[in-house]
Order: structure tokens, then sequence, then C-alpha cells
């Protein structure tokens, strides 16, 4: 073979390993979701007064901050799959919804009695939340994970946590609608621990599966 036409392999080869990589995590994602979303269905199901929590901003804000949460890590992850500078415009996407939840938090504070706040941290699920939040992750991480190994990626632990917090933006939201503890001193407390024992999963898959 000659130099000229091994080169133009080598570049049609490249091509076609990165050009798709982006389709193959919105693919992974969404079966992930999926199989996520059929364990709960059967497993789970959604809160017995859904109908009325319609109704109430808390209920409605849980479902703002999970997505928020899934958008800006699935923007950052499309971008770390490829072995190129990580992109600081994402990672300060990543700010929004720890953003959304400080204020919504801090609101809470503002407007329930302090006699209150204990009750609406601690709720009434939150060992549920702790379990079930990264069960319905596992799957959209681990089909993440493998989805990542077709691409190249030069930081596969941030990777892999990022994939952590898409799965986990995808398992909270699913979740969320099952809780019925609302109050956003609730949710800074065990979907952030939830969703970061999600997070850290991810970063371990990340160094151990992921390197190239």
């Amino acid at each position: 073979m000659k130099t000229d036409d091994l080169i133009t392999a080598m570049a049609a080869d490249t091509q076609t390993v990165s050009q798709p990589i982006g389709r193959i995590l919105w693919i992974a994602a969404a079966g992930g979701a999926i199989a996520a979303a059929l364990i709960f269905y059967f497993d789970i199901g959604i809160r017995p007064d859904i109908s009325s929590a319609l109704q109430t901003p808390r209920f409605l804000f849980k479902f703002v901050l999970t997505l928020t949460l899934f958008a800006s890590a699935m923007g950052l992850i499309l971008h770390l799959a490829r072995p190129e500078a990580v992109p600081r415009a994402w990672l300060l996407a990543l700010a929004a919804a720890p953003a959304l939840l400080i204020v919504a938090a801090i609101a809470e504070l503002l407007v329930v009695p302090s006699s209150a706040w204990t009750q609406r941290l601690v709720g009434s699920n939150a060992l549920v939340c702790l379990v079930l939040i990264p069960m319905l992750s596992a799957a959209p991480l681990i089909a993440l994970i493998l989805a990542l190994r077709n691409g190249a990626s030069s930081h596969p632990i941030l990777a892999g946590a990022t994939a952590g917090l898409v799965a986990a933006g995808i398992g909270a939201t699913l979740y969320a609608s099952h809780c019925q503890d609302d109050s956003p001193l609730f949710l800074a407390t065990w979907y952030v621990i939830a969703i970061l024992i999600v997070t850290f999963a991810g970063a371990i898959l990340g160094a151990r599966l992921l390197r190239w």
C-alpha cells in the first residue's frame, strides 16, 4: 500500500470512529433511561397524590433541577468523549443546577419557620432516596460508560464522573415523581448525596475502563 493510500485509510478510520460518538452517547442515554423507566414503572411507581403535587411549585422545581443537571452534564460529556481540551463553558454550565438549588434552599429557609427546618430537611424518605436514585441511575451509567469506550477521552476520570452526573440526572428525575419530599432542603441533602454516590461510581469506572 502506498503511503498516501495509508494516510487516506487512517483518516477514514478516524472519521468513522469519531463522528458517531455523539450519536452513540445519546443512544446510550436514551437506552439507559428506558431501562430505568421500566424498572421505575414495574417496581416503584408514581406517588399517589401526583395530581395535586403537580399544582405545587416545590414539586415542579425538582424536575427543573434534575433536568438542568442532565442537560448540562450531557453537554459536557459529548466533548469529553473526544481527545480535546475540557470546555470551560460546559464546566461552568454544571454550576447551574447547584446554583438553582442554593437559591431555592435559601428561599425555603426564609419562608419556612426555623422550627420546621429539621423536619423539611430530614423528610420521610431519606434512606429510600439514597437507595433508589443510585438504583435507577445504574443502567444509564453502565450504558454511558460502554458508549464512552467507543470514544477517546483524554480525561477518563472526569468523563466517568460526568457520565455519573448524566445518569444521576435521569435517575433523580424518575425518582422525583415518586418522592413525596418536595422541600429544597431535602433535595440539598439527600438528592445531592445520592447524586454524589453515582458520580463517584462513574469516576471509578472511568478510571478503570476509559484509559487508553
